[in-house]
């Protein structure tokens, strides 16, 4: 086994599926945002409901942050949900 695959399993080891797991979604405070990130969030995760999602708004109300915590299935789920989070042009950052 070479060390780029055992570098790939521990990092796929650290996460059991199916499991819940929350993702962080930031963004500036407009219009559409919440539902923009429940639509792809829904995408990769059907059954999330819209009513678990929570909403932080920064100091200065420039800035809403929305936890969204998803049933976890798989890494590629993840990392495709990540992915279209981070390309979406009303996201900041998702952690």
């Amino acid at each position: 086994m070479n060390n780029e695959a055992t570098k790939s399993e521990l990092r796929d080891s650290l996460v059991e599926y199916p499991c819940d797991f929350p993702l962080k979604v930031f963004g500036q405070q407009q219009a559409g945002f919440a539902q923009a990130v429940l639509e792809v969030v829904n995408k990769h995760d059907p059954g999330f409901l819209a009513a678990s999602m929570e909403m932080r708004a920064s100091k200065n109300a420039r800035y809403v942050s929305l936890t969204c915590t998803i049933r976890a299935t798989s890494r590629e789920q993840l990392d495709a949900v990540y992915q279209e989070l981070c390309d979406h042009p009303m996201v900041v950052m998702v952690l």
